[in-house]
């Protein structure tokens, strides 16, 4: 029984000599967890949905002198046409982050799709219950810009800026004095745009962003013709769109990390 109690004594000792000389040792330090970096280049696609409004001036004069001689509208008028529809593109650039959490970048975006609406005025110098219907649409727009941003690690705001281009399609249908028309033209236009937006990196190399931007491509006079009534003449637009844009990017050299 002595035997047995000094042996477990003696186990017991040991195992508290052996705790203490394992607390004496250094303990090895955790590798440091490496910050997150916006640093590389990205290229992704958008869906997103815009509203753009067009001053038109003027499709009446454009009617009425197109079928009786430049100067037989008197005075012009200007028609508001508002226009909704849908967006879908993609968007490729680069970003580099400095001074702990500032990110500055440039980026090229291009989406196509559908932002279109009409309106239906009145051809007063015809017969009566003459009228046009104008209709706009915007089948394209791109950019090209700079954008500089803050980040709170894996989360990013930012704002944007630089230049835009669209492409649009405008007709105008209907009847004057007995005669049906169908004038159609294209518009090719360059104008500027600022947005901003919120990016969050998932995982890996990807990430997912949601955007505003505003477009102005102020005014601009184009041609519109008639190939069966053999017709043509001159129409104003001035347009300023809207967009909103959910993005998906795979980022190339993955953040820097």
């Amino acid at each position: 029984m002595n035997k047995l109690l000094i042996s477990a004594a003696v186990a017991a000792l040991s195992a508290f000599a052996g705790a203490a000389h394992a607390a004496d040792l250094p303990v090895k330090a955790l590798p440091p967890v490496a910050a997150f970096g916006w640093t590389g280049c990205y290229a992704g696609g958008h869906v997103g949905g815009g509203w753009a409004s067009n001053d038109v001036t003027d499709p009446a004069q454009l009617v009425q002198d197109a079928f009786n001689g430049f100067g037989f509208t008197p005075g012009l008028s200007t028609t508001r046409v508002d226009a909704t529809g849908y967006l879908v593109g993609g968007q490729f650039g680069c970003d580099y982050q400095f001074s702990g959490s500032w990110v500055v970048g440039v980026e090229g975006a291009v989406s196509g799709g559908s932002i279109s609406g009409n309106t239906t005025i009145a051809l007063p110098l015809g017969n009566p219950g003459d009228t046009v219907k104008f209709t706009t649409r915007a089948d394209f727009i791109s950019s090209a810009t700079a954008r500089l941003g803050y980040s709170w690690d894996k989360l990013l705001l930012y704002v944007k800026g630089g230049g835009a281009w669209a492409g649009d399609k405008s007709s105008a249908v209907g009847t004057f004095a007995g005669t049906g028309f169908d004038f159609e033209g294209v518009d090719l236009r360059a104008g500027w745009t600022v947005g901003a937006g919120a990016e969050w990196a998932l995982w890996d190399s990807w990430s997912v962003r949601l955007e505003y931007d505003f477009y102005d491509f102020g005014h601009k006079s184009f041609l519109m013709s008639d190939a069966v009534n053999v017709l043509s003449g001159p129409i104003d637009v001035k347009e300023t769109v809207q967009t909103v844009k959910l993005g998906l990017n795979f980022h190339v050299w993955a953040f820097g990390q």
